[in-house]
């Protein structure tokens, strides 16, 4: 199987009250050293890579401020990603390295120019999580009025990445002539100029990035709508989703590796990973213990504005006559829409109670052999390939994982050893 991180430059991750915990590290989180330390944690274990789950803003849609999030410690990013990645590239050599940027927001050749240096410093190691983005103060904070329809959303980062590849493209291998004694520094008849002209995008380059080790960075998706799906099926390289169940991650399993076939692309070209949590204990008794005193931690406040943020649409305003659907306008993660519905439908819940809960209860937990038996359950069922490991309190949750977890795992032959590529890719297809 295949295992990435979720990382946040911020005080929690999925898990809203993790950072009260007194394991939890909080006076290092602008410093350099937490994200170096993670990166050799997670490369100590052999986890193909690690990825910032990032917003180009704070969030103020519940209730109209920021007040929840600065105040509850939300997902907030403090430091921008594209600059820690550089840092933990550093203290590492075969670490995969995923950046959120947004095709809503910065010019293909912005994009190519960024994704390309990191790639390339870091050996080949790169991984750019596709995002179109999904609140309005966003588009806010790059002088728009607010987003445009979904569909559109997609239909313009089709021509972002089509002009990053005709970029990154435009250095052939073997570019580099280096030879002091004619004077040739580079051969150009191996660099080419992009032109590129679709609808919304236009850039000529060429890029002045030579290629990369893997050629350009591994592609990350997590859309969930029709479109989203589509999209992931032509360019996804590593799906991250999150499901309630088995029977859920089958479904979606299933349909995209079917959406891949109808487009040409082999299925083993795209790894889908569920998002998991976990909480460990020596029993399971003790895990148990752990995992409630967690969810004891949490402020239901913050769970409803994660919620709002979510869903792009302030919660405090619904009522009677009042959709949500009318709330949101073109804002919203179709997939934390689809798990709202999914939770209340299967455990007759209503709205306020999931909104309250927001995924609590769906943490593996117990002992490292019990969660590598449920980890293996999933795997072995033929609905994923992987999962994306998520904290519930930092670092210590990773330590506790990659100490005993990964171990199991590698102990069953679930989990690789060592790594087997020089590249990200590479080790994703091993």
């Amino acid at each position: 199987m295949h295992l990435i991180a979720y990382l946040k430059t911020g005080p929690t991750a999925q898990h809203t009250g993790g950072w009260r915990h007194p394991e939890s590290r909080l006076d290092d989180i602008l410093d350099a050293s937490r994200y170096e330390h993670i990166a050799r944690v997670l490369e100590d274990a052999k986890f193909d890579g690690c990825f910032f789950a990032d917003l180009f803003g704070l969030y103020d849609i519940h209730d109209g401020s920021y007040d929840a999030y600065v105040r509850g410690g939300g997902q907030i990013s403090f430091l921008d990603p594209t600059v820690v990645l550089p840092v933990m590239a550093a203290a590492t050599r075969n670490l995969g390295l995923g950046a959120t940027l947004s095709t809503s927001f910065h010019t293909a050749y912005h994009l190519a120019r960024w994704l390309a240096s990191l790639d390339v410093m870091s050996k080949g190691r790169v991984a750019w999580n596709v995002v179109t983005s999904a609140t309005d103060l966003e588009a806010q904070n790059a002088g728009l009025d607010g987003l445009p329809p979904r569909e559109l959303r997609y239909d313009r980062a089709d021509e972002v990445l089509e002009a990053c590849f005709a970029l990154w493209n435009g250095w052939e291998e073997g570019a580099f002539v280096l030879d002091k004694q004619a004077g040739v520094f580079a051969d150009p008849s191996k660099v080419h100029y992009a032109n590129y002209e679709g609808r919304w995008i236009k850039t000529r380059g060429p890029l002045s990035i030579p290629r990369s080790p893997q050629g350009h960075p591994v592609i990350m998706q997590a859309g969930s709508s029709d479109r989203g799906r589509e999209f992931a099926a032509r360019w996804a390289e590593v799906i991250f989703t999150i499901q309630r169940g088995q029977k859920e991650m089958s479904e979606f399993y299933q349909d995209i590796k079917g959406r891949m076939q109808a487009k040409g692309r082999a299925p083993a070209e795209c790894a889908i990973l569920p998002g998991i949590s976990v909480v460990l204990g020596e029993t399971e008794s003790i895990a148990r213990e752990r995992a409630d005193y967690l969810n004891s931690l949490i402020n239901p406040e913050l769970n409803r504005a994660a919620t709002s943020s979510n869903l792009g649409a302030d919660i405090t305003k619904l009522r009677e006559g009042v959709t949500l659907a009318s709330l949101q306008g073109n804002q919203g993660m179709q997939g934390s829409e689809d798990m709202l519905n999914q939770t209340m439908k299967a455990q007759g819940l209503t709205f306020e109670q999931v909104a309250v809960q927001r995924g609590q209860g769906r943490e593996f937990v117990g002992t490292a052999s019990m969660v590598a038996d449920r980890m293996q359950d999933i795997f072995e069922s033929g609905v994923c390939d992987g999962f994306v490991v998520s904290p519930v309190t930092f670092p210590g949750m990773f330590e506790q994982f990659c100490r005993s977890v990964v171990p199991e795992l590698q102990r069953r032959g679930l989990f690789r050893t060592d790594y087997a590529g020089r590249t990200l890719r590479e080790n994703l297809r091993s």
